[in-house]
């Protein structure tokens, strides 16, 4: 594997570029290529104990698209013009909890575990789950999904404005209902996958109105 030489000014400079786009230009599309690279970023993204609690489902389908408008207050304008649309899914409970099917085939076929390492994660997954966090709910290990798969986003939208593309995440939704649609029209299984977010990509109808503005640095670091 190549040494990664990325200048740090270009990644500085992605982050001053890219913001919460609320209107794309609809005759841009972005190319297959570059939008396999932003989804290849959310499939190689980390996640506590490796075990990728998430799918994606890009909606380009236009019909489908204005399904989702009354269940998404905060996507309308995004659902009109973004080139590419993403909701992203995080498992619930019978995914998730310690000795599932699921998690028992991601330790034996996917990361090919030996049987006495799957016997060691195993006990530690537990401890993890009913000691160290505490996720006794079924809410609870669902939020804990929801964090992973927000480090898929974060890396989704990160690797798009590093090639110039814009996005925006979109929390404003119902999630009962909206779960309900995906159940009803997507094909989702909403008793293993719940709605954690949405995000649109495409490019920018016009720059952002404001400067990006944040808190000084000195406030949000503390070094000890």
């Amino acid at each position: 594997m190549n040494t990664l030489n990325i200048a740090k000014e270009d990644i500085i400079n992605a982050f001053q570029f890219r913001h919460a786009t609320k209107e794309f230009d609809a005759t841009k599309i972005i190319s297959d290529e570059n939008m396999e690279f932003i989804l290849e970023t959310a499939h190689l993204s980390p996640s506590s104990f490796g075990f990728e609690p998430w799918h994606f489902i890009v909606v380009q389908d236009k019909e489908l698209r204005e399904l989702i408008k009354p269940v998404a207050w905060g996507a309308p304008a995004k659902l009109d013009t973004a080139s590419h649309f993403v909701l992203g899914l995080s498992m619930k409970a019978p995914m998730v909890k310690h000795g599932s099917d699921y998690v028992m085939s991601m330790m034996k076929d996917v990361k090919k575990w030996p049987a006495d390492t799957i016997e060691m994660y195993s006990k530690f997954y537990r401890e993890f789950q009913e000691s160290d966090f505490d996720l006794d709910t079924d809410k609870k290990l669902f939020d804990w999904s929801s964090k992973q798969t927000y480090i898929a986003l974060g890396n989704m939208m990160t690797s798009a404005a590093l090639v110039g593309i814009d996005s925006c995440p979109i929390e404003g939704f119902h999630q009962e209902k909206a779960e309900a649609l995906l159940k009803e029209k997507f094909g989702v299984d909403t008793d293993k996958y719940g709605l954690s977010f949405m995000v649109a990509f495409g490019y920018r109808k016009a720059d952002p109105a404001n400067p990006k503005s944040r808190r000084n640095i000195e406030d949000i670091i503390t070094w000890m």
